[in-house]
């Protein structure tokens, strides 16, 4: 699936001159918890976030508890540091660069992205502008959303073939010795498994498969040697 087929593009921004309170006001009216800043021509700037507000003196919270880290700061960093917590203007505390995505950008990206820089959201920028966005709310609602299409009739020995395939391109399963039987579309898994991970995630993939109408399991644990 692409980032155009799930993300939202009616999006609220700001601009890199409002104010730290307008801001979150808006965040607080319309329940959410981030908005891309952009210029005058749409084009992206940063993000604003909870987190980049929760550090501020009128809450007292501006100065975290100091630590080992913090003593290897340079006066460059900590002067940045001060300016996040005490600026007044978004532009002042916003977090830029912004990591953007196109409307094509596959949503493994997506969540490889969210997942690698910590974000929740990710603002979809087309033509150097601001499009749309695609947060972890919406990937969430599309899982819900999915539906599995009821597979077509299939012989055992398809099913079987099926299963077969899919172990072969499961890098977790190359320890793993297995047999395959399908009976009326019960799959009955003979062998060995090296884990009680590895053993969840066998029965877990060959549920998966289309055709296979439940799993019997009866694997063993490897001894090592």
């Amino acid at each position: 699936m692409k980032v155009a087929e799930v993300m939202v593009t009616s999006v609220h921004s700001v601009g890199p001159e409002a104010s730290v309170r307008e801001v979150a006001s808006m965040m607080l009216e319309r329940r959410i918890s981030g908005v891309p800043v952009v210029d005058d021509k749409g084009r992206i700037l940063g993000i604003v976030s909870e987190g980049d507000l929760i550090r501020r003196p009128e809450i007292e919270t501006d100065r975290a508890p100091a630590g080992w880290l913090h003593a290897f700061l340079s006066d460059e960093e900590r002067a940045r540091e001060f300016v996040k917590s005490h600026g007044r203007k978004v532009r002042e505390v916003m977090t830029q660069p912004a990591i953007c995505v196109a409307p094509d950008t596959p949503l493994a990206v997506v969540v490889r992205l969210m997942e690698r820089h910590r974000v929740k959201r990710l603002p979809v920028v087309e033509n150097g502008k601001l499009a749309g966005l695609v947060t972890r709310a919406d990937l969430l609602r599309t899982l819900v959303s999915r539906r599995t299409a009821a597979p077509a009739a299939s012989s055992d020995q398809d099913v079987r073939e099926r299963i077969d395939a899919m172990l072969r391109h499961e890098d977790w399963a190359t320890s793993a010795f297995v047999n395959v039987q399908v009976e009326d579309g019960v799959a009955h898994l003979w062998g060995t498994v090296e884990s009680a991970s590895q053993r969840e995630a066998l029965i877990l993939a060959v549920r998966g498969v289309p055709g296979v109408k439940d799993v019997q399991p009866h694997l063993g644990r490897s001894m090592p040697g």
